[in-house]
């Protein structure tokens, strides 16, 4: 109310009878007492238009009104901040003088809300400075945004603030900050807190926000066991505690105690409500009761697409793709509105049953999904899995917003589908986007580091993987044991595996199929024993390993041992790669006759890994009548590939039947199949080098071909005879010996001797397998020289140091 200026009258010069002063007294307060009614009135206007979104006519009346009080500038501020136009808000906060705690925490609140982190806490100190105490509403809504935002540590200085100024035991402050702590994952500062009002029965919120908070934190068992206890107190639950008790539920396939928490949800009264039913929906869904799922969705009133979106991921992680598409097509005939959560799923079913997946893509395109990021990840991960690269790159060219997701898709699944220097590439362009890699990409492209032998590479992943900080996952570790494994650096692998925390089989199986290829037989079946008595049951993949070791270090009796076990103990039915493996154990060692006999009894059907085994023996052993068997049914299976033709052509050769050589070749001529050329290659400086037989290419040819001349003549001075069995060309010794000469790996080595420090290995790598002279040639080498040389061909890793093989001479 206005004051009465009782000054203006002693100054004036009229001297008036009291009585007469009365009608003028009286006039005054009416004048008075209408202004406040009229600004009163006016304010009432104001926060009707305010509270039903009319803020620019409320802000009209606003400027209009002769006299505006406190309660005038909060509502049209809060008009403003509850439409979350904060610039207008802020101008006509600046301009009010007067500003009260009210003020302040409206314009707040209204920062917190649409997730202005750095705008409300520095109101919230300018509020402090000025003198102003927020109030318990203040700190709730700074609250509400570190919960939903994970502001941690801006949590904590709020709790520190709350604990000086005597909020510590207000249940509506410490509630907010039991949610934050909880939902930033510091569940064990929430039951701190919680501890110091547990006894508030009432408080449903408190309660409600820590079974969230452990469901939230994975910790599905706590959170029931804190629902019992929450019980046993009496507290009464509702629509909120239901959701996340239930989701607790699914996290650990809890579907007895989700079926009694159903029959309280009954009880309660809530089994109407749209969001438990969809929680329940979901529950049931993700614990494979798919009966009790489809019962509660068909109680209810309304089609929520949220409910039968969980159904269809239900299906899906349960393998049952059929039903998720037949439960996708009923949404669409009942004209449900589709959103871009349920396409991710369809299209997750799409990729066993890949029939549909054109359909469904081109429903998106219809319904205008197309450019929604979650949905266009969805599509390039399908095309992906199922094999569709071309399709995959065109969606994912087509995004107008890539993220670590999109990219990850694509890297991953050139890698899973072998197109594993594509996978680099692409890897390589998502650097250059600067898009920051995550463990899953991360581990995708070790994998590929890893079948492409790309050692520097790998190592700059690994590198760049430590630097970025991110924490490191099972995925991730198992992938760059298998990389160094498979790079020949077991030392690096085994520390890598020593590190470890957590390990699975693929762990276990990494190492021992790493030991294996590196020519370690024994130390593989050592690693066996003990994932065995780690606890760790071996797997299909496991016994592959486990026989390639044996088959490579010619230990036949522990290999018909774990052939054995792995049906009697483990209940693994052996399959074609088991069968192959054996065979070629049988075959290195000159069991021919049980190499056939396991042929004839095998379970399954022999695929062309099982007669490539065979045939490999035959030409070891010269077996001829059994290679020609081999290489008839190859021809059948896989009639352009040129191996099979090859090998016999150079048991025919062995034999000195150069007329079965010379058909052989004519045969693969007139089907158009060419053989592959051998070629070994050496990486320098990170540059590499490649090189054929008798390859003059190079840059440093007149180099190379002296310090092959030098080779020869120290090594046969130590003792080496050039194996003429491996000069399969009908012409005289000498031509035959310098033919074997030039090789297309000791041109590598040559160069490795050149261009490499003296004290580094010398890694060569070939894409065929390394012929038995150059074999017995590097153990020379590595003694004339005095240096370590790592070779790998197609099949495993050979160490060269001191004239000996880590093969033992067994491959």
């Amino acid at each position: 109310m206005h004051k009465f200026n009782s000054k203006v009258l002693a100054s004036s010069h009229i001297r008036c009878h009291p009585f007469k002063l009365k009608p003028f007294i009286h006039c005054i307060h009416i004048s008075v007492a209408g202004s406040y009614e009229s600004t009163y009135h006016s304010n009432q206007l104001l926060n009707q238009l305010s509270k039903s979104g009319r803020i620019d006519d409320a802000r009209k009346l606003f400027d209009k009104m002769p006299q505006r009080d406190e309660y005038s500038w909060n509502t049209i501020i809060s008009g403003y901040v509850s439409l979350g136009r904060l610039v207008e808000a802020k101008e006509l906060f600046d301009g009010f003088s007067s500003r009260s705690s009210i003020t302040w925490s409206s314009l707040i609140s209204g920062y917190c809300r649409h997730g202005c982190e750095s705008e409300a806490f520095g109101l919230f100190r300018s509020m402090r400075l000025e003198g102003h105490t927020p109030s318990q509403y203040t700190l709730g809504s700074i609250l509400r945004m570190c919960s939903a935002r994970g502001l941690i540590q801006n949590a904590e200085l709020i709790h520190g603030y709350v604990v000086k100024n005597g909020f510590e035991y207000n249940v509506y402050v410490v509630t907010g900050l039991v949610d934050t702590y909880a939902k930033c994952k510091h569940i064990s500062e929430a039951e701190i807190l919680f501890k110091r009002l547990e006894y508030d029965k009432e408080n449903h919120v408190l309660w409600t926000a820590m079974v969230t908070g452990y469901s939230q934190n994975g910790d599905g068992h706590k959170a029931i066991e804190f629902f019992r206890y929450m019980h046993a107190e009496g507290v009464e639950s509702n629509q909120f505690t239901f959701p996340s008790i239930l989701t607790a539920c699914s996290s650990i396939s809890a579907h007895c105690f989700g079926e009694q928490v159903h029959g309280c949800i009954v009880l309660s009264g809530f089994g109407g409500n749209v969001y438990v039913q969809s929680a329940l929906v979901d529950m049931y869904a993700k614990c494979g009761d798919f009966s009790s799922a489809k019962q509660v969705l068909e109680t209810m009133e309304d089609d929520d697409v949220v409910s039968w979106n969980s159904l269809i991921v239900g299906c899906v992680r349960h393998k049952f793709e059929e039903e998720a598409l037949l439960l996708f097509k009923k949404m669409h005939a009942r004209n449900m509105k589709i959103d871009d959560y349920t396409f991710p799923s369809v299209l997750n079913s799409c990729i066993v049953g890949s029939t549909d997946a054109k359909s469904v893509h081109c429903l998106i395109i219809k319904t205008g999904f197309e450019n929604y990021k979650l949905v266009s990840n969805a599509l390039v991960d399908m095309y992906a899995k199922t094999g569709d690269l071309n399709c995959a790159y065109a969606v994912f060219e087509k995004m107008l917003e890539k993220d670590v997701i999109s990219w990850t898709s694509l890297v991953t699944g050139y890698a899973q589908n072998g197109s594993h220097e594509d996978s680099v590439k692409i890897f390589c362009n998502m650097r250059i986007a600067g898009v920051r890699p995550d463990q899953v990409v991360v581990a995708s492209i070790l994998s590929a580091c890893a079948e492409l032998t790309l050692l520097e590479f790998g190592k700059q992943v690994h590198s760049d993987f430590i630097k970025s900080g991110l924490r490191s996952s099972l995925s991730v570790e198992n992938s760059l044991v298998a990389m160094y494994a498979k790079c020949g650096c077991l030392d690096d692998a085994d520390s890598i595996f020593v590190s470890m925390h957590v390990r699975d089989v693929i762990t276990w199986t990494s190492l021992i199929v790493g030991y294996a290829q590196n020519g370690k037989g024994k130390e593989s079946l050592r690693f066996y024993d003990a994932m065995v008595s780690s606890g760790t049951k071996p797997d299909f993949i496991t016994f592959i390993g486990l026989l390639f070791a044996c088959s490579h270090a010619g230990l036949v009796d522990d290999g018909r041992v774990y052939f054995q076990q792995m049906s009697k103990v483990y209940g693994i039915e052996p399959g074609a790669e088991h069968y192959a493996c054996m065979i070629d154990l049988f075959g290195r060692s000159g069991k021919l006759d049980e190499a056939k006999e396991l042929l004839n009894q095998m379970n399954v059907k022999p695929d062309a890994t099982v007669w490539k085994a065979l045939l490999a023996a035959c030409r070891v052993h010269g077996n001829l009548e059994l290679g020609e068997r081999a290489a008839t049914n190859l021809f059948v299976l896989e009639p352009m590939n040129a191996m099979p033709y090859v090998m016999l052509s150079n048991i025919y050769s062995a034999a000195g039947k150069w007329d079965g050589a010379a058909k052989i070749r004519k045969l693969m001529k007139s089907k158009g199949i060419t053989k592959e050329p051998g070629c070994s290659w050496i990486e320098i400086n990170s540059r590499v080098h490649t090189f054929i037989s008798e390859d003059r290419g190079h840059p440093r040819a007149a180099d190379i071909y002296s310090k092959i001349d030098e080779i020869i003549i120290r090594i046969k001075e130590a003792g080496y005879v050039p194996d003429m069995n491996f000069s399969l060309h009908d012409m005289d010794r000498e031509g035959k010996e310098v033919g074997l000469a030039y090789h297309s790996e000791k041109l590598a080595v040559a160069f490795g001797l050149l261009a490499s420090p003296k004290s580094a290995p010398i890694r060569i790598f070939k894409n065929l397998r390394v012929c038995g002279d150059c074999h017995s040639a590097m153990k020379y080498i590595s003694t004339a020289f005095n240096r370590r040389i790592i070779l790998r061909d197609s099949n495993c890793f050979h160490h060269f140091k001191e004239g000996e093989c880590s093969c033992g001479d067994y491959w």
